[in-house]
């Protein structure tokens, strides 16, 4: 055991965060710490952490063990560069080197056991700097800064000039070369590409010490964590296997506390009929029952009702109108900025109810692209167009769509004027905006407060395309998934940005990935994606040097015959692969019959009646050509 809580309880006012949480992590061990947001979760971090005093309850950390901690926020100060700053966790590496540098040179004029001893020391500090993985230094470095999303072009950009979530990814390098015994990581993908967040589950997959991660990232824990400890209503409980693993006890959890909730209450109710009837009666020996039943009931140890989750958005999104079965056509768009060319030649077409994820790493210019289609941006060539009917809803991840000065109601209010103030209410208490709540000014919100109003305002657009930039940012897991829930009973159209796996996997029907200034098509959800990334993206993306080459005629109307290439290759492909399921199902059944047909035929009761003989034998004979045309069918598909 590297790390223990005993007992911890912490409480701001009247609100209690922490009541009597306990649990410990094992050396080498992957665990979650989830619960929603507000639930107390950086709280119990920076206790551990002893920036914030518990007001009862013991932290214990495993003797000589190293801990390291990454918070949401950083703020690294300082004129170094990006590399330089990683390379300060190497600082006593850099000393050993320069002091073996140093015994060098002392050796070359050294004599007899001043030699001697020079060699002894020289070979010491050798051999530790060997076993610290010294000659590696370097690589090592290199790799965690390309792993975190730095180009080589990166690496001598001072730290000072970075933006807030440039100087995370720069903590969060620091913090894996510095391997501590047990990381404590805040939201570690939060400032991540897709790319970069991979790379982060096989690094922290095969890292030697203890992981204790809070995230909203399901795919993520999915990958890395093999027990999840939870904080709800200020408790704490340890669930084993991963995060999909964990919600799957918690709802069997939660709906058999329920139940037993239900059921003694069910029991009370009966008792106090009992006994209001038994004193009805009137009678001492009635009396004195009831008297011995009420103390019963006294003494019953209550089962407290579940917390019901008040911290969940209600979320319904329907359109108004129905759109045409063409809502977007796109057609050999390109747009880029000053030395960085963003995409060329993207064209595509978006049908009316599909789900379509637009992804690719950072700075490939998804964001742009979705600005393009909503007006915002104007691209350098190109065009694109709506189909009929199609009213479009845009949630932007920088919530420019909110006005600063505003309070939540005149937000709400002014775009919508027709609602009443009961109307405002009721859908701002939705989102978890009651009370005076609603008189706050938008530029006083935080990110996961501002989306919140964005996606009321979305909701009450009633548009029939949703475009939408990054929606799960700052959203809790529960929030999440009602927003997952409402975009599946959509009955209009959406094209979305995220980072967020589960949630693509859980909604995409299509994916667009933005890579090497080209879209590569996948008809299919995120797994679907990594299976076909390779093939696809090496088929229709051209090289980066391919494609910040000029743009000939010839290149924008290959770049048409490219994308209905990929569609009808694609939808072939699928359309294959489901009749190979199909085939193989079929081989399966009929094979399980062939060999039921077998064992019934040397039945005592059925070898010797000639006729039940015979039709099974037809039978037998039928299934042999029927998988002759089958196996022929399977190879041809395989």
């Amino acid at each position: 055991m590297i790390l223990s809580c005993q007992g911890i309880c912490k409480s701001f006012g009247d609100k209690v965060i922490l009541k009597d949480a306990s649990f410990h992590i094992e050396e080498r061990e992957k665990a979650a710490l989830v619960g929603s947001n507000g639930a107390g979760k950086t709280t119990l971090l920076r206790i551990i952490m002893h920036e914030l005093s518990a007001d009862s309850g013991s932290v214990v950390l495993a003797k000589d063990s190293r801990i390291g901690y990454l918070a949401q926020y950083q703020d690294i100060q300082g004129h170094r560069t990006i590399y330089e700053e990683l390379l300060t966790t190497k600082q006593y590496l850099l000393d050993m080197e320069q002091r073996m540098r140093s015994i060098e040179q002392e050796m070359k004029h050294a004599r007899g056991e001043e030699l001697d001893r020079l060699m002894n020391a020289y070979t010491r500090l050798n051999h530790e700097f060997e076993l610290e993985n010294g000659y590696a230094c370097e690589s090592e470095l290199t790799g965690v800064l390309k792993g975190l999303g730095f180009s080589e072009e990166d690496f001598d950009q001072p730290v000072e000039t970075l933006s807030g979530g440039q100087k995370t990814r720069v903590a969060l390098g620091k913090l894996l070369l510095s391997r501590p015994d047990i990381l404590l990581l805040d939201e570690p993908t939060n400032h991540l590409d897709m790319e970069s967040i991979s790379w982060l589950e096989n690094y922290l997959l095969n890292y030697s010490g203890a992981v204790f991660i809070v995230s909203h990232d399901r795919y993520f824990l999915d990958k890395v964590v093999t027990k999840v400890v939870e904080i709800e209503a200020g408790q704490v409980l340890c669930f084993p296997g991963n995060y999909s693993s964990f919600a799957e006890k918690k709802a069997r959890l939660r709906d058999a506390q329920y139940k037993a909730y239900l059921n003694q209450q069910r029991e009370i109710r009966h008792q106090e009929a009992v006994i209001v009837k038994l004193k009805s009666f009137n009678r001492e020996k009635s009396i004195r029952r009831a008297e011995s039943r009420e103390k019963m009931l006294n003494k019953i140890q209550r089962v407290e009702k579940p917390a019901e989750i008040q911290t969940q958005m209600r979320l319904s999104l329907e359109p108004r109108t129905v759109s045409g079965n063409d809502v977007l056509t796109v057609e050999n768009l390109a747009k880029s900025f000053p030395g960085q060319p963003l995409f060329r030649n993207v064209s595509f077409q978006i049908k009316r109810g599909e789900r379509v994820a637009l992804i690719g790493n950072n700075g490939t210019g998804k964001t742009t692209m979705l600005k393009i289609l909503n007006g915002l941006l104007s691209a350098d060539m190109g065009s694109f167009s709506l189909g009929a009917k199609v009213q479009i809803g845009y949630y932007d991840q920088e919530h420019h769509v909110l006005h600063s000065d505003k309070t939540i109601f005149q937000e709400i209010s002014d775009a919508y004027p027709s609602l009443t103030e009961t109307e405002i209410r009721n859908m701002l208490a939705a989102f978890l905006f009651t009370g005076d709540d609603v008189f706050q000014e938008i530029s006083s919100l935080s990110g996961g407060e501002r989306g919140r109003v964005s996606l009321a305002k979305l909701m009450l657009s009633e548009a029939n395309f949703l475009i939408l930039d990054e929606p799960t940012n700052h959203l809790d897991i529960a929030s999440k998934e009602i927003l997952e829930e409402a975009l599946n009973s959509y009955t209009g159209t959406v094209l979305y940005v995220s980072h967020d796996r589960y949630f693509i996997n859980q909604t995409a029907t299509r994916i667009l990935e933005l890579t090497n200034c080209a879209v590569v098509n996948y008809i299919g959800d995120y797994d679907y994606y990594l299976e076909k990334k390779e093939e696809l993206t090496e088929k229709y993306a051209p090289t980066l040097s391919e494609a910040q080459a000029p743009i000939s005629e010839e290149a924008v109307s290959e770049s048409k015959l490219t994308w209905q290439q990929q569609k009808e290759e694609q939808a072939l492909r699928r359309k294959q692969e489901n009749e190979l399921k199909k085939t193989e199902k079929r081989i399966e059944e009929l094979e399980t019959r062939d060999k039921e047909i077998d064992e019934t035929l040397i039945l005592p009761d059925v070898c010797t009646n000639a006729g039940r003989c015979a039709e099974l034998s037809r039978e037998k004979e039928d299934i042999r050509k029927e998988l002759e045309e089958l196996y022929d069918k399977w190879e041809a598909l395989a």
